[in-house]
């Protein structure tokens, strides 16, 4: 069955949700599915495709050009050269072997090294340049480290609408092609951004800014609905890109024998009597979205962990590992946990983390069941994040 979707007199979506995919890049979940889009863009004198799906939803691609009856393809551009957004290029090519595949150079070398078209398929455009289809005309602009160094976005000016590839897009399947519940897209979106839009911070800030003059009616990403009220994901762009922070502590943990758990409830119960709000995540049991997520914007972190082998557990390692690749703002941070005979959990964790700029609070470690002078050391540490929340005037 195919579902090919008017956007607008010419322009139709071509893309395939895939309902049923729970991993990507076999590393971020999808708890609600995803979508890949394709956009043909019918002018009057050229027909352009921006972007192929996944190669596992090639047919569906395929089928939603032959229900609009496309026999060909002049330019197919590739906005990103990850296969989710590639993958199908090669039964594109096979099905409309005229087409030239446009991309910028970085893509374009991909693209040869993935094995998914020859060189001399290819174009390269560069930024700025505009390209006629006869009535209508794409101008492209160089987004790099979006979250690729390859990234490129599409303005089509006459009909107002930017096509973004992964900026600006969500893990979302759904049968909506536009942002008809925000509240749901918004969760989507701000994981979305968590999980790989959150490293490239200043990038985003940088090419939020490049688009800021541009008039838009539509947005339309590569992943997830498309936005006909721009601002809405535009100003949660903006949010999540700046500086400012919330009054919120995120306190990933594991424990093996209890003590560490006793420790971080006692901590949790002491900051939210102190007017700070906390998400905890038991790392034996946790989407790794929501924790990413949850750092989006939080001011603190607080790794709680037990020492085994003489260093920090495994998964609150690979949280410390996993703040740190995705570069959030957070300013401060802090260690609990306990011991048994000694070891390098302290050092292991704040190795971890080199590239956050943080303010570390004072760690409290417990030799084996926490004690009374242990809780007092939590009410100080909770005293101090309270603190330096107020000291920094957050939200």
């Amino acid at each position: 069955m195919t579902l090919a979707r008017e956007i607008r007199a010419g322009i139709n979506w071509v893309g395939a949700i895939d309902w049923d995919r729970r991993l990507f890049d076999a590393l971020i979940p999808l708890p609600e599915g995803t979508s890949y889009n394709s956009y043909l863009i019918k002018g009057s004198e050229k027909t352009a495709l921006i972007d192929a799906v996944d190669e596992s939803m090639a047919d569906v691609l395929l089928g939603n050009l032959s229900a609009l009856g496309i026999e060909r393809i002049d330019y197919i551009i590739v906005q990103h050269a990850e296969q989710d957004h590639a993958g199908s290029l090669k039964r594109l090519l096979d099905q409309y072997p005229d087409a030239k595949v446009l991309g910028s150079a970085k893509c374009l070398d991909l693209l040869m090294s993935f094995a998914l078209a020859g060189k001399d398929q290819l174009q390269e455009i560069k930024d700025g340049e505009k390209m006629s289809l006869g009535d209508r005309s794409l101008q492209f602009i160089s987004a790099p480290w979006v979250h690729w160094p390859d990234t490129i976005f599409s303005y089509l000016a006459e009909e107002r609408i930017l096509f973004t590839c992964d900026f600006l897009g969500s893990h979302l399947a759904t049968s909506d092609l536009f942002a008809s519940d925000e509240a749901t897209v918004y969760r989507a979106a701000r994981r979305y951004y968590a999980e790989i839009m959150m490293p490239f911070r200043q990038n985003i800030n940088r090419h939020l800014a490049r688009i800021a003059d541009l008039p838009l009616d539509i947005i339309a990403p590569s992943h997830g609905p498309l936005y006909d009220r721009p601002e809405f994901i535009l100003d949660a762009y903006r949010d999540w890109a700046s500086d400012r922070v919330k009054n919120q502590v995120v306190l990933p943990y594991v424990s093996m024998h209890g003590s560490t758990r006793i420790m971080v409830r006692y901590l949790v119960d002491a900051l939210i009597s102190r007017g700070v709000a906390v998400r905890q995540f038991d790392l034996t049991d946790y989407d790794i979205g929501e924790l990413a997520e949850s750092l989006v914007d939080a001011a603190t972190v607080v790794i709680g962990t037990p020492t085994i082998l003489a260093g920090a557990h495994p998964l609150a390692l690979y949280a410390a590992i996993l703040a740190n690749a995705l570069r959030p703002k957070t300013r401060y941070a802090s260690i609990i946990g306990s011991f048994g005979w000694g070891g390098k959990m302290l050092e292991q964790i704040t190795e971890a983390v080199p590239n956050l700029k943080l303010q570390f609070f004072d760690p409290v470690v417990a030799k084996g069941f926490p004690k009374e002078a242990d809780f007092r050391a939590l009410d100080r540490l909770a005293d101090e994040i309270a603190a330096g929340h107020r000291e920094m005037k957050i939200d």
